[in-house]
């Protein structure tokens, strides 16, 4: 492995991750577009909170703990399912995961006691443990080698679900009522559809190739170790404070500014559009100038933005909540790049990793701070979250591009 600039070099891309065509847009966009399916389903259950709030009478608590139920369920999940594939390739599972989504959104639709939405919860969750790692895969095998650009590229259609998500919750759930989420099992559907066609690719790509991977470690194992444990914390506080806005920003600008329910998901979908630029920002910049530099100006650079946000008025918190989402979501891509080159040959693995562990820090930390804001406030807490970026110094710790030079 040869490195340049500021993070670890991308190597050219063999056959097992480009083949003979480069790198494959029409996959890269499908699979991407798979990923807005599943994530509109995620964020959708976030969004429509404030009306499962007053339908079922719900505490805070209770709604963090349906966020515990989605997220760790797919936490638990995902490095299984990343280890099994990475030794056993299974692109033809993707359907299976949007399968349990589209089961998923029908049984919140149609839910009639708290353990049915948290049943609901759970099957989302499981979904998303199998489709991510696995299409993370396939995100790397198109890559042609432009592996921050593919990262990003698939974890946008993520993050562009995730922002869409609340508008669709405003404009289309909050009038018609919650059997509404019913319709969108459609578009879960029709992503099984096209995920069928992409694991097809996948595997003939697969067969075709006859490269096997190097699987030598690029450090010695004490600091890979070292240094996946450095990323994890990162990505840890990270998720807590996308939990705090994810959770619980649209109830935030409500108290603060006294919105309704649709005015406090839009301002939750501008920190989710400010997240969905970013996560696109930071792999095509981190392919440039590093994933490393990359990481240190997204975790720590967003410092001082999170520091003023609970103390400005409604327009701008509107700013900052875009800024914030674009600042901070650019970090992810750099980080599973970072570790994918740190651990070769474990893509798998590596995604169901970090998505997992996104998911499920995210999760306790919905049902903690869930916990917290009925003891001591919302504000208090956005006021206490505030502080967690300044945990990016730890970016430190992480091992320098030429030590990575094999």
């Amino acid at each position: 492995m040869r490195a340049t600039g500021t993070g670890p070099a991308v190597p050219p891309a063999g056959p097992s991750m480009a083949g003979s065509g480069g790198t494959a847009w029409l996959v890269l966009c499908a699979i991407s577009a798979c990923h807005m399916v599943n994530d509109v389903m995620q964020s959708m259950l976030s969004a429509i909170y404030p009306l499962l709030q007053r339908e079922f009478s719900l505490s805070y608590a209770q709604i963090g703990v349906m966020t515990l139920a989605f997220q760790v369920t797919a936490s638990l999940l995902q490095p299984v399912v990343g280890m099994v594939t990475d030794r056993h390739p299974q692109p033809r599972s993707l359907p299976l995961g949007m399968g349990s989504t589209f089961c998923g959104v029908l049984l919140l639709a149609y839910a009639t006691s708290y353990p049915m939405l948290l049943a609901g919860a759970m099957l989302v969750g499981i979904g998303s443990s199998v489709f991510h790692p696995e299409s993370s895969r396939v995100a790397r095998l198109a890559s042609g080698g432009r592996f921050g650009t593919a990262q990003s590229l698939f974890q946008l259609g993520g993050n562009f679900g995730q922002a869409l998500g609340p508008l669709l919750a405003a404009f289309i759930v909050v009038p018609l009522g919650r059997p509404a989420v019913a319709w969108f099992a459609v578009a879960a559907a029709l992503g099984s559809a096209v995920l069928w066609q992409v694991g097809s690719w996948a595997e003939g790509r697969r067969r075709a190739a006859k490269a096997l991977p190097d699987l030598a470690l690029p450090l010695p194992r004490d600091i890979v170790i070292r240094a996946i444990v450095v990323l994890a914390v990162l990505t840890f506080t990270k998720n807590i404070y996308g939990a705090a806005m994810t959770s619980y920003f649209t109830f935030f600008t409500m108290e603060k500014f006294g919105l309704g329910p649709q005015g406090g998901q839009i301002m939750l979908f501008l920190f989710l559009a400010g997240m969905a630029g970013g996560v696109l920002l930071g792999g095509v910049v981190g392919d440039r100038v590093g994933p490393l530099r990359v990481i240190w100006i997204s975790i720590l650079g967003v410092l001082p933005f999170t520091l003023l946000l609970p103390h400005v008025g409604l327009i701008a918190t509107g700013v900052l909540a875009v800024v914030i989402g674009l600042i901070l979501a650019s970090a992810f891509p750099a980080i599973v790049v970072f570790a994918q080159e740190l651990v070769p040959g474990r893509t798998g693995m590596i995604a169901g990793l970090f998505f997992g562990f996104a998911f499920g820090m995210g999760g306790i930390s919905a049902a903690a701070l869930g916990v917290m804001a009925d003891q001591v406030g919302l504000r208090t807490v956005f006021v206490w979250c505030s502080f967690l970026p300044a945990l990016g110094l730890l970016t430190i710790f992480l091992p320098r591009p030429g030590r990575l030079a094999r």
